[in-house]
C-alpha cells in the first residue's frame, strides 16, 4: 500500500527531474544555431531607427 510520506517523495523527485528537463529544454532551444536568426530579428524589432524619436 502506498502511504502519504512514498507518495510525497516521489511527488517531489518527478517534479525536480520535470523542471530541470524542462530547463535543460529550454536552454537547448534557446541555443540552438537555426534558432539564432528568430531570435536576432525579435530582438531587432523592439527597437528600430525609424521609431527612435519622440512623438510629434
Amino acid at each position: 500500500m502506498i502511504d502519504h510520506e512514498v507518495l510525497t517523495g516521489f511527488s517531489k523527485s518527478f517534479g525536480l527531474f520535470y523542471l530541470i528537463a524542462m530547463s535543460i529544454g529550454v536552454l537547448v532551444y534557446t541555443f540552438w544555431p537555426s534558432n539564432r536568426k528568430p531570435f536576432e530579428r525579435a530582438a531587432n524589432a523592439v527597437v528600430s531607427d525609424e521609431e527612435d524619436r519622440p512623438c510629434q
